[in-house]
């Protein structure tokens, strides 16, 4: 099974990276654009046939590595 696991800062945490590239593209003369925000996508791969027992896994893997809990929170897809 393949899962995308979608990786965002919680609200209120700071973004600088969204910032910064947000008034970039403002400078390059996108003057609707209101805010950027900055994630990461992980696909990741199990050999489980069970999928409840798979997603478990993967939420466990988002809680414990692959995401920072005081910053960040996460969403798990399964692709296939």
């Amino acid at each position: 099974m393949r899962f995308r696991v979608r990786i965002t800062r919680r609200d209120g945490i700071a973004d600088p990276e969204g910032t910064t590239t947000a008034h970039a593209l403002r400078e390059l003369g996108y003057q609707e654009v209101t805010g950027v925000s900055f994630g990461r996508d992980i696909l990741v791969d199990l050999d489980v046939d069970d999928e409840t027992e798979a997603i478990g896994k993967v939420v466990e893997m988002c809680e414990r590595l692959l995401a920072n809990p005081v910053i960040e929170e996460f969403t798990v897809e399964l692709l296939s």
